[in-house]
C-alpha cells in the first residue's frame, strides 16, 4: 500500500502506534491549519479497520475492509464536518445519511451551506453508536474541525465523551485549542501534530508540482496543504488585489478594492491582512520580513510612514474582527470598515 501519510509525520505516527495497547476513547489532533491533520487522522482511521495491518501499522489496502473506507461506505465510519466542507456530488454515503431527507438537502440548495457543526449532525451518531458494530469491531468517528462546533453542538459531544460507548473512537482535529470548552479538553488525549521544517514542506511542494514554491510557502506561513491549495486557486488575482492595495492605502482605493472584492470570504481577506500587519510590524522591530518577501520594498516604504503603536492597534484590530467574520452582516461594508482603519495607520 501507498503511505499516504505526509513525509514529517513519521515520527507522529510512530507515536500513535504506541498508544494503541491503551487506546483512548477520544483523541485530539491539534497543530496549524495546513500541515495535514485530517490525512493523518483519516490514514489511523483506515488502519484501525484494516483485517490486516502491515508492521508499521499502516492499513494493508487490500482487505475489504480498505476498500469499504477508501469507498466511504465502511458501516462502522463516520465523518463528521460543515456542510461547506462536503463535496458537491455528496460522495460520502454515510454521511449523506447522516444529513437527512430530500428535503433536507433540497433546503440545503438554497442557502449558503453551513460553516458550523451543527448539533443534527452529533445527535445522528446516537442511533450509528447504538447498533453492533459490524464483525463485532470497533467503530471510529472523525471529526472535523472541532472548532466549527457551536454551543449547541459542542454540548451533545461532550455528553458522548463523557459517557463514550463500547468499542467507540473519537478522532477530533483542530487548528485552534483555545476555541474549544475546557471540558472537552479534558475528556480527549491531545495529539500534538509536527509543523514540517521549511526544507521538508518545500521539497513536498516541488514534488507536487507547484511552481513558486517558496513564494507559496512564506505567504501561508509554513503550512504546506494550505500553500498548495493556494497555488491551484483561481482566485489568484483576488489577492493580488488586496496586496495591491496594502502596498498603496487610501480612501478611494479602500472603497473601489472593498467593491471588487466583496464576494471573496471576509476571513480570507482578514487573514491576510494580518499577516501584512505582521510582517510590518516586525520589519519595524526586528528587520525581517515572513510573509511577503516579494512585498520587501513596498512593506520597508510603509514602514517608515508607520508608528509601532499604531501598527499594534491594527493586530489587535484584526482579531477582534475575526469574532464576526464568519458572520458579516454586509461583506462590502465589513471590507471597507477594514481597509479604511488599515489607511487610518498611515495616515
Amino acid at each position: 500500500m501507498r503511505n499516504l501519510i505526509l513525509p514529517w509525520q513519521s515520527d507522529a505516527w510512530q507515536q500513535l502506534q504506541d498508544m494503541r495497547a491503551r487506546m483512548p476513547h477520544a483523541i485530539l489532533f491539534h497543530g496549524a491549519e495546513g500541515i495535514g491533520k485530517t490525512v493523518f487522522a483519516e490514514q489511523f482511521a483506515q488502519s484501525l479497520f484494516c483485517d490486516q495491518p502491515l508492521a508499521d501499522g499502516h492499513a494493508c489496502g487490500a482487505c475489504p475492509s480498505c476498500g469499504w473506507f477508501v469507498q466511504q461506505n465502511h458501516p462502522d465510519y463516520r465523518r463528521v464536518r460543515p456542510e461547506i466542507l462536503e463535496d458537491e456530488d455528496a460522495r460520502d454515503g454515510g454521511d449523506g445519511a447522516e444529513e437527512g431527507s430530500d428535503a433536507k438537502k433540497t433546503a440545503k440548495s438554497t442557502k449558503a451551506p453551513s460553516k458550523e457543526i451543527k448539533i443534527d449532525q452529533i445527535r445522528a451518531l446516537a442511533g450509528f453508536m447504538n447498533i453492533s458494530t459490524h464483525r463485532q469491531g470497533q467503530r471510529v468517528v472523525v471529526l472535523y474541525p472541532a472548532e466549527a462546533l457551536n454551543a449547541a453542538s459542542a454540548n451533545a459531544l461532550l455528553k458522548t465523551l463523557e459517557e463514550p460507548p463500547p468499542n467507540t473512537v473519537f478522532l477530533l482535529i483542530s487548528n485552534s485549542l483555545d476555541r474549544l470548552l475546557p471540558t472537552i479538553l479534558s475528556r480527549c488525549r491531545k495529539f500534538p501534530m509536527p509543523v514540517p521544517s521549511r526544507q521538508d514542506a518545500l521539497a513536498w511542494l516541488q514534488q507536487q508540482g507547484v511552481a513558486d514554491a517558496d513564494m507559496w510557502l512564506s505567504e501561508q506561513g509554513g503550512a504546506p496543504l494550505t500553500a498548495q491549495a493556494q497555488s491551484q486557486s483561481e482566485g489568484r488575482e483576488l489577492i493580488n488585489e488586496l496586496l495591491a492595495y496594502l502596498s498603496a492605502p487610501g480612501i478611494e482605493g479602500a472603497l473601489k478594492c472593498a467593491e471588487r472584492l466583496q464576494k471573496t470570504p471576509v476571513v480570507e481577506l482578514l487573514g491576510w491582512q494580518q499577516r501584512w500587519l505582521y510582517d510590518l510590524f516586525s520589519l519595524k522591530m526586528t528587520n525581517s520580513v515572513r510573509y511577503y518577501p516579494r512585498y520587501q520594498k513596498a512593506l520597508a516604504a510603509l514602514t517608515a510612514r508607520a508608528q509601532t503603536g499604531d501598527l499594534l492597534r491594527g493586530l489587535k484590530a484584526c482579531n477582534e474582527r475575526r469574532a464576526i467574520a464568519e458572520h458579516p452582516l454586509s461583506a462590502r461594508l465589513f471590507i471597507e470598515d477594514m481597509l479604511l482603519d488599515y489607511a487610518k495607520i498611515f495616515a
